[in-house]
């Protein structure tokens, strides 16, 4: 399963979609604006959220918050000790771990569980400017979950790299 991310996704208070490798949309990205933490919604065509993507308030380190109908799903934060600049920790609500790394900001990267890929983030496949593609590899994955952490991993590369 292959989606086609814009770069502007990542605008709060702007509403993108994503669409499949034959152009259809597939999920829209309702940013949220007027609000005291950068905030989005993941919604399938009908306009049903399927995820709530929002920075967690009052953390020491930025770490984002991927809810499904008001659960905990995931928080994302960048892996403290690593030689990797580009490298983030997924901790999912069953108390599994994701691993994100590579070259974020360049939109090169991937998502792994164990060592074992689930999603690659890349712009190598795609001639349309300032547009990156999301492959998710194995398909007993879930397509929204892998999407919502690549939004929140390049919102806080993109945020640090603000901060420096």
């Amino acid at each position: 399963m292959r989606f086609l991310v814009y770069d502007r996704l990542l605008g709060i208070g702007d509403d993108y979609w994503i669409e499949d490798d034959r152009g259809n949309k597939v999920y829209l990205v309702d940013g949220k604006a007027m609000r005291l933490r950068d905030t989005w919604e993941l919604k399938d065509t009908q306009g049903r959220v399927l995820i709530d993507i929002h920075q967690k308030m009052f953390a020491l380190r930025d770490t984002m918050v991927i809810e499904r109908a008001g659960e905990p799903l995931a928080t994302i934060k960048r892996r403290r000790l690593s030689l990797l600049r580009n490298h983030y920790r997924v901790s999912l609500a069953d108390g599994t771990e994701l691993d994100v790394s590579g070259k974020i900001l360049d939109r090169e990267f991937a998502v792994e569980y164990d060592g074992e890929l689930l999603a690659v983030i890349s712009r190598r496949w795609l001639t349309v400017r300032d547009t990156y593609g999301i492959d998710v590899v194995r398909d007993d994955a879930d397509p929204a979950l892998l999407i919502a952490v690549a939004v929140c991993v390049i919102h806080l590369a993109e945020k640090e790299r603000e901060d420096d």
